[in-house]
């Protein structure tokens, strides 16, 4: 079973990447199965069913997208295979933008889109610094001197990931990235597999369910500001 993932902030178009992208897999004869992982709810279950493929749901409610997705990831490879596919597509949307779905020999893929701004490669962690390859998305929208500066910056961020521009309109960019899909590394099950970057820490008191504000209500995994001029 090829394992590949796919993350990006909300909105950069990673499912019409993945849309497009799976037209060009099925006509080389791979059966495609994606795993949406979202956080409160999503329709673009209703997008893969249209466009013909084996879709199935996951949301995270009140827990970690990243904790959720690397809970049920081993799961969703034996959903795929039990469902007669040969590629599981696995697609989270990196809500702090450091989340960390990618695991170390399976592809990994970041879309950003340069809409979001030219600095914004930089602001991002593992999900694109430890991404295989990034997928650039609405270059059609600005100027080539903006494409230009918003790749080079992905470079900077990520200086071995292959770049590949993507219209997720006219599907420009989806035979090269089908390309790099089609050579994915095969597993035979995701247990005992890695990471390739911890998940955001845990556990405070928020994280279970504390609502209250002030210090007598923080414990455990806290980390405080330090304010310029306060001596700390």
């Amino acid at each position: 079973m090829r394992v590949i993932t796919v993350a990006g902030p909300p909105s950069v178009g990673k499912t019409a990447v993945v849309l497009k992208t799976a037209a060009h897999l099925a006509a080389a004869g791979l059966r495609v199965g994606v795993v949406k992982f979202d956080s409160l709810s999503t329709q673009d279950d209703a997008a893969y069913a249209r466009a013909g493929l084996d879709v199935s749901v996951g949301l995270a409610g009140n827990v970690c997208p990243d904790h959720f997705f690397v809970s049920n990831i081993d799961d969703c490879l034996t959903w795929a295979r039990a469902r007669g596919h040969d590629t599981l597509v696995a697609e989270s949307a990196g809500l702090c933008n450091r989340c960390a779905p990618h695991i170390k020999g399976a592809l990994a893929i970041c879309v950003v889109d340069t809409l979001s701004g030219i600095h914004t490669p930089r602001k991002i962690g593992p999900m694109l610094k430890l991404a295989d390859v990034v997928v650039i998305t609405k270059g059609d929208i600005v100027s080539q001197a903006e494409r230009e500066v918003f790749a080079f910056n992905v470079r900077k961020a990520n200086p071995r990931a292959v770049v590949v521009a993507f219209n997720g309109i006219t599907g420009q960019g989806a035979g090269e990235l089908a390309f790099h899909m089609a050579q994915a590394a095969g597993f035979e099950t995701l247990e005992g597999q890695h990471l390739r970057y911890p998940m955001p820490s845990a556990v405070c008191p928020y994280c279970v369910g504390e609502t209250a504000i002030g210090e007598d209500h923080q414990r455990g995994n806290v980390r405080k500001m330090a304010f310029a001029g306060d001596g700390s």
